[in-house]
């Protein structure tokens, strides 16, 4: 029996092997068989074969029939969906009361510990790193926004205020809620009218027009920058620079401030 491998590629998300879905698929195929005869149908070989029935039992995809010779049984394929299912909800479940456990342990403790410690030696050249793909940045973004204590200060471009809207709203209102002052600056247009629905309760947002960029600055502290003009680059080509540092943070907020103090309204929509 040859089973496709488009077919088999996808059976393997079901937690299978190879071997394993060769059976499963020679078994569903005949409804009850022989370990001696799935083999054959198969093409996996005997000495495995009851290794990868016994396997197959204990995951919940076949039954053993009693009796003499011994046979197997397939389970219908909806129901062994439905245990797949909850056992990878329960294993889930798991993890997350494992995680939370340690996040309410002194492992947690111990760990930040250790990061802290670890930090104040660093070299401040090493507090960098290269973003490669806009995927990439937004997470970047998001992990910075989540730690915001003080001050966020976004400038962008109009498209990428929509985007903003969408992938970085529901932390930046966390930490509006947080009491995190928010400034967004960035070219307005008539498109721009839903992404400043969405942020104009969490944020402080002005209109831009001489300046063209794209960073994000954390506290004064934390600064990302995009290298690309995201109207000429695709997403998975777009780059940016993260950096920790107060020095770089401060200049940069410096020229922002310049910027945004001559802007004398704050957009707002109707």
């Amino acid at each position: 029996m040859i089973v496709n491998q488009a077919f088999m590629s996808k059976l393997k998300d079901f937690g299978l092997n190879s071997y394993e879905i060769k059976i499963w698929t020679a078994l569903l195929s005949r409804g009850v068989s022989s370990a001696g005869e799935l083999s054959d149908i198969s093409n996996v070989p005997r000495s495995r074969a009851y290794d990868v029935l016994e396997s197959l039992e204990k995951k919940g995809f076949i039954i053993m029939k009693i009796g003499k010779p011994i046979k197997y049984i397939a389970v219908p394929p909806a129901e062994v969906i439905d245990r797949v299912k909850n056992d990878i909800h329960e294993n889930a479940q798991g993890r997350i009361e494992l995680i939370e456990e340690i996040k309410n342990d002194n492992v947690l403790n111990e760990l930040n510990l250790l990061f802290n410690q670890g930090v104040e030696v660093v070299d401040p050249t090493d507090l960098s790193g290269a973003l490669k793909s806009r995927d990439n940045i937004y997470q970047n973004l998001n992990q910075m926004i989540k730690g915001a204590e003080k001050s966020i200060i976004i400038m962008t471009t109009s498209d990428g205020l929509n985007r903003k809207s969408q992938v970085l709203r529901r932390n930046l209102e966390k930490a509006s809620k947080r009491g995190v002052s928010i400034q967004i600056a960035a070219p307005i247009n008539k498109e721009s009218d839903e992404a400043i629905n969405l942020l104009k309760e969490i944020a402080e947002i002005k209109h831009i027009e001489d300046v063209s960029a794209r960073f994000v600055i954390v506290d004064g502290k934390q600064v990302t920058f995009n290298l690309m003009n995201d109207s000429t680059i695709t997403p998975a080509f777009d780059a940016g620079i993260w950096v920790n540092t107060e020095f770089f943070a401060g200049a940069l907020q410096s020229m922002f401030d310049s910027v945004w103090q001559k802007q004398k309204e704050t957009v707002s929509v109707q």
